[in-house]
């Protein structure tokens, strides 16, 4: 295997890796998750953790998309995403090296985006 696909891969499991075990925090409802979206206006616990429910299972759905393709839309939505719930901890309260520790959460789907390839019009968003 040449030396870029045997990187594209281990960025590929890597983003799966990070937002399947995310997933899987949000479906199972993590307490400290749920009280979060009382910061943004979300108070109803049932409601929040209802959110929670959807953005797991979307996490997961879009690792599963990324170790069948690469799709650079999908890689450009993790990146802002991992980028978003990392900088969440430090607006909730928790230290900014809780942020720091995160960086691979949106560096890696960045990585990958930009190892595949930036795309040039808007149809190559939706390619792989």
């Amino acid at each position: 295997m040449e030396k870029s696909k045997l990187i594209e891969w281990v960025l590929r499991i890597s983003v799966a890796g990070e937002f399947i075990g995310h997933g899987v925090f949000a479906l199972q409802g993590k307490k400290e998750w749920v009280g979060w979206y009382a910061q943004f206006g979300v108070s109803d616990a049932g409601t929040a953790t209802q959110l929670l429910f959807i953005t797991g299972i979307v996490d997961i759905l879009l690792a599963i998309l990324i170790l069948i393709k690469p799709v650079r839309l999908a890689l450009l939505w993790m990146v802002f995403w991992g980028f978003w719930t990392a900088l969440l901890r430090p607006i909730v309260g928790m230290p900014v090296w809780d942020f720091v520790e995160r960086w691979a959460n949106w560096g890696a789907p960045l990585a990958l985006l930009l190892l595949i390839g930036w795309p040039k019009n808007w149809k190559e968003w939706l390619k792989g």
